[in-house]
């Protein structure tokens, strides 16, 4: 029997804020009285509100959905109060809507588009799982938000959760350190193009850390992330590189450079 993550959450964090590509399917009948003929009317204007600046007017639609159970409309729900994107922050309101979408779709398919939100959801519970949000019922629990990671990790193979337990792994956050799993983790993501994998697993490789020294191929992972990296928001990473091309040697650039070739050869 699944687990009732719904439950698992309350009684017990980017990702990005853009529309998901699902069906847009209703479910259930609206009522009489209900401005909405139905589900999948109530979410179209709702992200056709939203599309136009009109955030009273998509909250009003996507609450209308949510409360039928749609996944998309409660997964922007959830995105917009995080953020405080036309409505006011809170991040208990943000918490339940991604508890609900846990809950009822953590059985669905690996690949499908409802899995992506569903798998995006454990990411998020699990990020509020790291630190708690303050004055709420949700407090800190480092072992909750790595069950909520490694759900997303392994059964959806989700490359944001497979990051989030490599970074746990390196920091000893909540489990032993353990530098070679971290290592693991960060390569399953960094494979999928997650580009700040890319970026420590790169510096792992380069400083020999849980893995054997490998300077040409981390020097390949970091630039990589490198040219994915958005400029000035992930400077992190740019410094990451600059040391690495500052303190390689002709013969690792170049073997780099061949390591890159072949990579996105492979991939073509």
């Amino acid at each position: 029997m699944r687990t009732s993550y719904l439950n698992f959450a309350v009684i017990g964090f980017l990702v990005s804020g853009a529309w998901p590509a699902l069906a847009l399917d209703g479910r259930g009948s609206p009522p009489a009285d209900s401005p909405f003929a139905s589900v999948r009317e109530a979410l179209r204007e709702g992200v056709r509100d939203y599309n136009a600046g009109d955030k009273t007017g998509a909250v009003r639609a996507l609450e209308f959905a949510a409360t039928k159970g749609h996944t998309l409309a409660l997964w922007k729900l959830g995105r917009m109060y995080a953020s405080g994107d036309g409505v006011k922050h809170d991040d208990l309101k943000a918490f339940e809507y991604f508890s609900k979408i846990a809950d009822s779709n953590a059985d669905q398919f690996p690949g499908t588009a409802e899995a992506s939100v569903a798998s995006a959801a454990f990411v998020a519970l699990g990020r509020y799982f790291l630190a708690g949000i303050p004055n709420t019922y949700v407090r800190a629990d480092k072992r909750r938000a790595y069950e909520m990671f490694h759900y997303a990790a392994s059964y959806f193979g989700d490359p944001d959760a497979q990051y989030s337990i490599a970074r746990l792994y390196l920091n000893g956050d909540g489990v032993e350190e353990d530098a070679r799993t971290a290592a693991r983790w960060f390569y399953l993501a960094a494979e999928k193009g997650h580009h700040p994998s890319q970026a420590v697993l790169g510096h792992l490789l380069i400083n020999g850390i849980g893995v054997p020294r490998q300077r040409s191929q981390g020097l390949m992972w970091l630039t990589l992330a490198r040219d994915a990296a958005v400029p000035g928001d992930e400077a992190w990473i740019e410094d990451l590189y600059a040391d690495a091309v500052r303190d390689a040697s002709e013969n690792e650039r170049l073997a780099a450079l061949a390591t890159l070739e072949e990579f996105l050869r492979r991939r073509r």
